[in-house]
């Protein structure tokens, strides 16, 4: 399992989601998530490399078996929305890609089985773009 790169910032704000929906709905809401947040390397927001998915990120997926792509925002449960795209950190896609680089390939469960994508590019990210703050 490689490493993922998570800011201190997100980092914190995503461990205390973790705390929060594990109190609320059970742990089985956040496992994927916790076991992500156990391998990641934590570093300074001004340090993160510009090729790694951080929250808020807007990223490109291909699908690997037919090639079809998909741009989504990772972001904060109270800011998901589908419709444009805002993809929840809890969605197994957000966080399967969350801290991954671009030109890594990731796999999450679905109904008709594994999906794999590639994270083809990073349209936004926060950090890459002075916004500190979100």
């Amino acid at each position: 399992m490689d490493t993922i790169y998570l800011t201190e910032k997100d980092y914190q704000r995503l461990h205390g989601l973790v705390q929060e929906q594990r109190q609320a709905n059970g742990p089985h809401v956040v496992a994927a998530l916790s076991k992500e947040l156990k391998r990641a390397k934590v570093v300074p927001s001004a340090e993160v490399p510009r090729d790694v998915v951080t929250m808020n990120s807007l990223v490109k997926l291909r699908e690997l078996k037919s090639s079809a792509e998909m741009e989504i925002s990772i972001v904060y449960p109270k800011d998901a929305n589908l419709a444009n795209r805002k993809v929840s950190v809890l969605a197994p896609v957000a966080t399967a890609v969350l801290g991954c680089s671009v030109g890594e390939e990731v796999e999450w469960p679905g109904p008709q089985g594994t999906l794999k994508y590639k994270v083809e590019e990073i349209i936004y990210q926060p950090e890459a773009a002075g916004d500190l703050y979100l």
